[in-house]
């Protein structure tokens, strides 16, 4: 039985245009222009128990708006949603009891306090038992390698450190279902691994239903078999990893080391040439062309070494991105948001899956 259930969910943001300037500014007073933003429309969404599922797509994609939405934080605009059975939107104890939801650029922890303190707040709130928040306090903090920092003020924390105290407090009350808003941004390397590894053990020992969004491939190869894509308010892709690749690349990469001495200078003929490192050439061909372009190679040099591989996964989603925000840019500017913003954010989402 799914655990989360979404229907033709929708989102919308009245925005007021504020023009620049004294004048424009006094006239807002008593005249106001407003648009509509669409931030999600009618997504349809279904998810298994113990499920671990990647929620990517662009800025301003409307991924932060459906787990606000799933979480209960804000009501949508029309369709609807369960998760575990719950209207999300209705705010039972019941419910809010049963999920966790971690933001990584909102704290929930008492900024000039000690974490221990506000997990001393957690345990009221919740109504955990004695010995079930000291069996969970113990674990987690075991788990993440932070039982010393327990009784340090959370300011004077790390932001690697500060992460896992968020996660600590997100888990104390074993939720079932766990909402992730890029848990490792702006994280170093090494923090980054020690929170997905946490993540992927947590979520095997206890299979609970983890939603994760994220602009870091590295997060999502580690740790999810399913990924959906979202874009302008709208689901593009939903299926595995490697599906990605197969859907969206129309190329390959395809690496030729050449003989010694036998350096071609029309190599144009055969793809676009990436890199050259003589004797080896990276070219890209269209993925219809390599058995072909191979063959031509294969026929007029004398080659050594041949390898075909696809192009790197964020590369494809980061142009499938830029693909969409091209095609929302014919559409009407409400619905789009303003074409200076799609271009900020499909280059931003660029960037970020490089990293």
């Amino acid at each position: 039985m799914p655990i989360i259930e979404v229907e033709n969910l929708v989102k919308s943001y009245r925005v007021y245009k504020k023009r620049e300037g004294l004048g424009d500014s006094i006239r807002g007073l008593f005249r106001r222009e407003f648009r509509d933003v669409q931030a999600v429309r009618g997504i349809d969404l279904t998810v298994e128990q113990g499920e671990f599922v990647a929620f990517l797509g662009p800025n301003g994609a409307g991924k932060t708006t459906t787990l606000k939405l799933l979480s209960g934080v804000i009501n949508p605009t029309s369709g609807r949603a369960t998760v575990m059975g719950y209207v999300p939107w209705e705010r039972r104890n019941e419910y809010r009891r049963r999920f966790a939801l971690v933001m990584g650029q909102k704290n929930q922890l008492w900024w000039d306090l000690p974490a221990q303190e506000s997990y001393r707040l957690h345990q009221q709130i919740y109504g955990i038992s004695h010995d079930e928040f000291k069996r969970s306090l113990d674990e987690l903090t075991d788990l993440l390698g932070v039982r010393t920092l327990l009784g340090q003020p959370v300011r004077e924390l790390s932001l690697g450190e500060r992460m896992k105290m968020e996660l600590i407090a997100a888990l104390l009350h074993s939720p079932d279902v766990l909402f992730l808003d890029e848990p490792t941004i702006g994280l170093d390397v090494i923090a980054q691994h020690k929170i997905q590894t946490f993540l992927r053990y947590y979520q095997e020992k206890r299979q609970i239903t983890i939603l994760l969004t994220s602009h870091y491939m590295k997060d999502i190869a580690a740790l999810c078999r399913r990924v959906v894509i979202i874009a302008g308010g709208q689901i593009k892709y939903d299926g595995s990893l490697a599906g990605i690749v197969d859907r969206f690349s129309g190329s390959k990469i395809v690496t030729l080391q050449f003989a010694a001495g036998n350096q071609p200078a029309d190599l144009m003929r055969i793809g676009e040439v990436l890199d050259t490192n003589w004797p080896k050439v990276r070219l890209k061909i269209a993925r219809a062309d390599v058995p072909l372009r191979l063959a031509q190679a294969l026929s007029e040099y004398t080659i050594e070494d041949v390898s075909v591989e696809d192009p790197p996964l964020e590369n494809v989603i980061a142009d499938m991105f830029n693909q969409v925000e091209e095609e929302s840019a014919a559409a009407p500017e409400a619905a789009s948001g303003g074409a200076a913003t799609r271009k900020a954010n499909a280059e931003h989402a660029a960037k970020d899956l490089s990293r």
